[in-house]
Formats: C-alpha cells, sequence, structure tokens
C-alpha cells in the first residue's frame, strides 16, 4: 500500500501522527495571537498605561502605580481593544470549561465587583481589564475613574492625560462629567499642553493638584479656573512661574453673569511660588474672594501690602501660612487680625520683623485661634506669650521654637490658661528649664507632643513629664533619658 507523498515526507523525517496533530494545535494559537494583535486600534484605549519597569504612574484614589515595558524608555499610551473571546479548539474548550467551574466570582453580580474594584491600585486595576469581556467594561466604570493620579518625573504626562480623557470621554463626548480630582504632583514633564486637556475635557473637576510641575505657566492655569466653574482646591506648590491666579479675558467678558467675574476656589497653595508680588496677590484677592484656605509659605516677596488687600476681598479665610515671607512685620499682624474669630490658623514662622505688638494684635482679635507656628520669631518675648495665653485660651497647637527670649514665666502663663493644649515646640529656647516644663505637665493633662529639643532640661523633668501626661510624646536630646 503506497502512503500519501505529505505524510510519506513526514515518516522519512522522523515526525509521528500525534506530533503533528501537536502541531497543528500551536499553529492554531499563534494565529489567533498574530489576529489578536492585529485588532489592536487607537480608537479604544486600555486602561493600561505602559511605564518603565519599576516606575510608579497611574493611581486612582488609593492606589500605586501601573504597568509594564520600556521600548523607548518613556511612558506612554497603550491602547488596545477589549480581550477576543475564547478559541474553540476542544482541548482549550475543556481547559476553559475547568477554570471557569473554580471561578467562582464571575458568580457575583456587576455592583459587588465593581466596590472591590474600587480598592485595587491602578496596576491591579489594568491587569483586571484584561482577563475578559466583562471585567474590562467594568475596570473602566466611570465610578472607578473619579480620580487620576499620577506620579513620576519621567513620565510622558501630557499624553497620558489625552488618552485617559479620550476614553473616560467616550459615553459622554469631549467631556469627562465623572472626573472630580486630578492629582499630577511632582510631573515635571506636564506642560500647558496637559492643563488645557484638562481644561477642556474636565468641566465638573473640583480639585487639582500640580505641586512640582515648574514648565505650567499663568496661561494654563487661567485656562483650568475660567473652564472648570466648580474648582475648589488648586494646589500650585513649586510651580515658580506661575504669579496669579485669574480667569482669561474671554471668560471674564463671555461669563461674567455666570461666574460674577469670581472663581469659586476656596483651598490655594502657592508655596514656593517666589515670583508672587503684592500686586499679584491683589488678584488673587480680588477673583478668589471665597477663599477660606491660603498657603504663601516662601513667597519671599509679599510684603504687609499685599496682605492688606488680601483683607480687603478674602474676609473668610480660616487657615493662613505666611511663613518665610521676610518682608511681613507687625503692621502685617494689624491686617491679618481684621479677621477676628474666623481665624482658626496662623503660621508666621521665621517672619523676623515679627514681634510682641504683631502678636498682641492677634491675641487681641482673633481669640478662637487654634494654631499658632512663631518659631524663629526672635522678636517675641514672655509678654507676647501672656498676651496670646489670655486671650487664646482655646489654643491648641503652639510653636515657639528658636525664640531666645521665651522663658519659664511665658510657659507658666501658657498652663494657667491654655488647659486645651495638645502640642507644645520649644526647640532651641534657651531659657526654657525643667520647672517651666512641669508646670505645664501639671495643668495640661491632654498633652500629646512636646519639642525640647536643645534646651536645658534635666532627666527629672522630663519624667515628670511623662508621669502627669501619658500620652504625650517627647522629643528630645538628651541620651540620659529614654
Amino acid at each position: 500500500m503506497r502512503l500519501p507523498v505529505k505524510q510519506t515526507k513526514e515518516l522519512a523525517l522522523g515526525i509521528s501522527q500525534e506530533e503533528v496533530i501537536v502541531a497543528g494545535v500551536v499553529t492554531e494559537r499563534q494565529k489567533a495571537k498574530d489576529s489578536d494583535l492585529s485588532m489592536r486600534t487607537l480608537s479604544t484605549p486600555s486602561p493600561a498605561l505602559i511605564c518603565p519597569q519599576n516606575s510608579h504612574g497611574f493611581q486612582n484614589g488609593r492606589g500605586s502605580s501601573t504597568s509594564s515595558s520600556s521600548v523607548t524608555g518613556e511612558t506612554v499610551a497603550m491602547v488596545h481593544s477589549p480581550p477576543p473571546t475564547r478559541l474553540t479548539h476542544p482541548l482549550i474548550r475543556l481547559a476553559s470549561r475547568q477554570q471557569k467551574e473554580q471561578a467562582n466570582i464571575d458568580r457575583l453580580p456587576d455592583h459587588s465587583m465593581i466596590q472591590i474594584f474600587s480598592f485595587l491600585p491602578t496596576n491591579q486595576l489594568c491587569r483586571c481589564a484584561r482577563v475578559c469581556r466583562r471585567w474590562y467594561n467594568l475596570a473602566w466604570d466611570p465610578r472607578l475613574w473619579r480620580t487620576i493620579r499620577l506620579t513620576g518625573e519621567t513620565i510622558n504626562v501630557d499624553r497620558a492625560l489625552k488618552v485617559l480623557t479620550r476614553r473616560l470621554c467616550q459615553d459622554t463626548p469631549n467631556v469627562c462629567l465623572m472626573l472630580e480630582t486630578v492629582i499630577v504632583s511632582g510631573c515635571r514633564r506636564l506642560t500647558d499642553r496637559g492643563l488645557y486637556t484638562i481644561a477642556q475635557c474636565c468641566p465638573e473637576l473640583r480639585r487639582l493638584e500640580v505641586s512640582g510641575c515648574y514648565n505650567i505657566s499663568n496661561e494654563a492655569v487661567f485656562d483650568v479656573v475660567s473652564l472648570c466653574p466648580n474648582l475648589e482646591h488648586l494646589d500650585v506648590s513649586g510651580c515658580s512661574k506661575v504669579t496669579c491666579i485669574s480667569l482669561t479675558r474671554e471668560a471674564s467678558i463671555k461669563l461674567s453673569p455666570l461666574h460674577g467675574k469670581q472663581i469659586s476656589i476656596r483651598y490655594l497653595d502657592m508655596t514656593d511660588c517666589f515670583v508672587l508680588e503684592d500686586e499679584g496677590l491683589h488678584t488673587i484677592a480680588a477673583h478668589c474672594t471665597q477663599l477660606t484656605h491660603l498657603y504663601l509659605r516662601r513667597c519671599v516677596r509679599i510684603t504687609d501690602e499685599g496682605l492688606r488687600y488680601l483683607m480687603i476681598y478674602c474676609t473668610s479665610i480660616k487657615e493662613l501660612s505666611v511663613s518665610d515671607c521676610r518682608f511681613v512685620s507687625d503692621f502685617g499682624m494689624r491686617e491679618i487680625a481684621k479677621l477676628e474669630t474666623r481665624l482658626r490658623y496662623l503660621s508666621i514662622a521665621h517672619c523676623g520683623r515679627i514681634t510682641d505688638v504683631g502678636i498682641r494684635y492677634i491675641a487681641k482679635y482673633c481669640s478662637k485661634l487654634r494654631y499658632l507656628n512663631a518659631r524663629g520669631c526672635e522678636g517675641i518675648t514672655d509678654h507676647g506669650v501672656e498676651y496670646l495665653a489670655k486671650n487664646c485660651t482655646k489654643l491648641k497647637s503652639l510653636d515657639i521654637g528658636k525664640c531666645p527670649l521665651v522663658s519659664d514665666t511665658g510657659l507658666e502663663f501658657l498652663a494657667l490658661n491654655c488647659f486645651n493644649l495638645k502640642r507644645l515646640s520649644l526647640k532651641s529656647c534657651e531659657s526654657i528649664t525643667g520647672q517651666g516644663l512641669q508646670i505645664v505637665a501639671a495643668n495640661c493633662f491632654d498633652l500629646q507632643m512636646l519639642n525640647v529639643q536643645d534646651c536645658e532640661v534635666s532627666v527629672d523633668a522630663l519624667r515628670f513629664v511623662k508621669r502627669h501626661c501619658k500620652r504625650c510624646i517627647i522629643e528630645h536630646t538628651n541620651p540620659a533619658f529614654f
């Protein structure tokens, strides 16, 4: 009996019939894989965003970040279609049936799966999206994408934001109605283009943090605050090119009936915006009249005149920081005192021109003050502490470190008036002794933190504090106390 030519060649090469069947299955698998790769297009992005290995990229709310590949060494976005249907070969169907019987999680309803996914970091959420079609659709549920968080110096933020917003706009063309928070802190490659993408696509944005992104300019920030009328929280700390916050000229003309030329920002952090001057602060105050939290740490060009503008327009401020603003003096404290009982938090650390006179203004008018940081204000003495203790009796946190003129006398006034004191820093106060600490410990039972580093305090005094304030954590430099 003669064999077919093909079968004769197989026998001549020493290949059995079973090996031929296996090779055929492998070939089918390879074809299916090639077909899957050919299905990938730029029309339907996946939640998987490719980052350099061992680098952090996307977070959505709680998680850390993302997945895989490094062809060019920079972060780009991967776009592909949902996972294909399963292969139909009998051996594959048998394996799939066995896996399906073991996958009890597939029995959970969609709302339960979404609840589980909400606790996953973004890289795990991206992996879940590649399991099957159902998981892909669940992973892109808008409720899981109320927050976009990007971190890392190498990530191509502009492109990543473009890809993400394009996918999130799929059900509502051109707008991401569910996206409320964007955090891209420390992404140095963020430019005005990325912020413009946010401004165009995220009209419901409420919180934006771009701290450390020093490539963005005033124009990009103006676009965001003009096109996102619900923006309440803005952090531009470390953005050295930002000099003020305002509406664009077009928005001022077109949207004046809606906005009243006002911006709804309540929380503004401009720490380390070194080029911010009094004129820029005047513009901010005129447009952001609803401010309740304002942080101007190390804005070294701000003077008392800028604070005067601020108090004219922003009368609802509860927390204010002008730490390291070396031109702020007692006259600035007189302006801040106009906030009266609304002021709860004040930081004037290292403002060397502030003395007991400025402290007296604050103590007289801001009686509901809860937190005061006056570290490094060397002009403050026991008299200033006395005014503060007698008028701000609800004070809970006080930092008067590096104030060499404050002694045990000032501590006695604190102990006899501020019974609710929980945090007290006396670091490098050369005139403080153990006697003053004992008076504080005997009256302030709720004290939780005490800093006496670089102070001449005995071990017995520290033990007395620990005995009376059992929950107090003592920061000290005495090697004999432990």
